[in-house]
């Protein structure tokens, strides 16, 4: 339990006493659980109930915020039919898995917001945006589809989750969600979008880890391919995404870092997705 918690504070950067080091310890070995879908165990101070509640309550705050393209527009209608695919895949695969409570109080939603921003993010119970930045670097159905995939990996994983928690024992001091609403409020709503990456206004974005956005990429791809979307097309985009933007890489890099290694991983994870795009056919 100690060393699970050095080895946490040594990840993040800070320094504690041993009294401290003991509560975190605790902390740690008690907010661990076993994530179905990836199969290694994360930190989870927050049920995902909770989050989705947080979750639907941020989403409509962001719509009322932004220009939201209506259904009718073609961006939007693309970004609706891609989100419908992947979703309808996602549950039927994870229903015929029996495994329903990997998506257990998801109810999808899909929005385009006309935002330069070269975007996208999904928070928990699958609220998905994808700004109209974007759309010119993806350029075709597929490439946004693992673009899609992408985030809703990232959620579906509970890699926010994860992240938010790390923030709440690094801010909040480890302390329980309702206490932090309660106390806290205005900090724990900046660290739940700090957390899912949404918007630049709350303070500095925490950048996805390696090992998740490793797992976003592998089981992306997956979920694009299941929905008839040929997983081949991730590596053209994720050349094209790391052209983008000059000497300054877009938004959407800041926490989602592309380089050789992302590329090399993802040919790895190729033959895998290509399995799950055949039996789509």
């Amino acid at each position: 339990m100690k060393t699970l918690a050095k080895k946490w504070i040594k990840r993040v950067g800070f320094q504690v006493r041993k009294p401290l080091l003991l509560v975190l310890g605790s902390v740690l070995f008690t907010g661990c659980v076993l994530n179905l879908v990836t199969g290694r165990n994360q930190l989870s101070l927050v049920p995902e109930s909770e989050l989705q509640l947080m979750a639907t309550s941020q989403y409509s705050a962001f719509l009322a915020e932004h220009k939201v393209l209506s259904p009718g527009n073609k961006e939007a209608a693309m970004v609706d039919h891609v989100g419908a695919r992947i979703s309808n895949a996602i549950t039927k695969y994870y229903n015929s898995q029996g495994q329903q409570s990997v998506i257990e109080g998801y109810k999808w939603e899909f929005n385009t917001v006309d935002d330069k921003a070269v975007n996208a993010w999904c928070m928990p119970g699958g609220k998905v945006v994808v700004y109209t930045g974007l759309l010119p670097v993806t350029q075709t159905e597929t490439a946004l589809a693992i673009v899609v995939g992408h985030e809703i990996a990232h959620a579906i994983a509970k890699h926010g989750s994860e992240r938010m928690s790390q923030g709440m024992i690094q801010q909040l001091g480890g302390v329980a969600l309702q206490v932090a609403l309660s106390q806290k409020p205005q900090e724990t709503q900046n660290l739940f979008m700090q957390a899912y990456g949404i918007g630049s206004t709350v303070g500095a974005v925490l950048p996805w880890s390696r090992q998740q956005e490793t797992e976003a990429d592998q089981y992306g791809l997956i979920f694009a391919a299941m929905a008839g979307y040929n997983p081949q097309e991730a590596i053209p985009f994720w050349e094209r995404m790391s052209n983008a933007g000059g000497a300054k890489p877009p938004e959407f890099l800041s926490t989602h870092p592309s380089d050789e290694t992302r590329i090399r991983k993802l040919k790895q994870f190729m033959p895998e997705a290509m399995k799950y795009y055949n039996q789509s056919k």
